[in-house]
């Protein structure tokens, strides 16, 4: 948790901290990496513990939607954190949501190869789901560090139950791709954990309930596009 040495949100090591013109460019180029290069993981791939049975047609399509869905969760989170790393003004709380992007950047890997592997096609609209998520991230972070948190916690609770939705859904026979969604199932719990040790308030019901509408919304359009 909040431990890999590298990102799609870069981290520069200076002893001078990085000026709000800087960690904006840096967003920018963030934003720009996560929607148009491949990235590269820092840990290898969850595997399977044996190789699952050839999928039929009807599975490889399902199994393939359902990852997109993964897939856009995982451009969703590369936003959140860096909009909340731009907007805090604490250094070590932005450098905590960095870190946190940097495993993040593990998920958006796996998810785009296992659709690569399947034959399946990353959302046409993960433009506007960064756009979105990155909004929702800053004005999150303008609320106070203890809101961006609790905002934080959230998110990875119901990005868990989704996950734990999926293994419940995905083909019985789709090995590789259970094996990568119960492993971030368990990343993002470590998130939650982490975040609501750093202070985190809890949000109120109104706005739990609208994040969990946006999300089904999001969800349900990325199944099919």
């Amino acid at each position: 948790m909040f431990s890999s040495p590298r990102a799609i949100l870069p981290t520069v090591v200076s002893s001078a901290p990085l000026s709000p013109a800087d960690r904006l460019l840096a967003a920018f180029d963030g934003a720009l990496r996560a929607l148009t290069t491949t990235p590269q993981a820092a840990r290898p791939k969850p595997l399977a513990s044996r190789p699952g049975e050839p999928l039929g047609d009807a599975d490889r399509r399902e199994a393939g939607a359902l990852m997109r869905v993964n897939h856009v969760g995982e451009v969703c989170a590369q936003a959140l954190y860096s909009a909340q790393a731009l907007a805090t003004r604490d250094p070590a709380l932005r450098t905590q949501f960095q870190k946190a992007a940097d495993e993040e950047t593990d998920h958006l890997a796996w998810t785009a190869e296992r659709l690569d592997e399947l034959g399946a096609r990353p959302s046409l609209l993960n433009p506007l789901w960064y756009a979105g998520a990155f909004a929702i991230g800053v004005l999150a972070a303008r609320a106070g560090d203890a809101a961006s948190l609790g905002f934080l916690v959230e998110t990875e609770r119901q990005v868990e139950r989704h996950l734990d939705g999926h293994l419940d859904r995905l083909p019985a026979a789709d090995l590789p791709s259970r094996a990568i969604v119960a492993q971030m199932k368990d990343d993002e719990a470590g998130h939650a954990m982490a975040a609501e040790r750093a202070g985190a308030s809890t949000l109120p019901a109104p706005i739990r309930w609208a994040m969990r509408a946006a999300a089904k919304v999001m969800t349900t359009t990325a199944h099919y596009v």
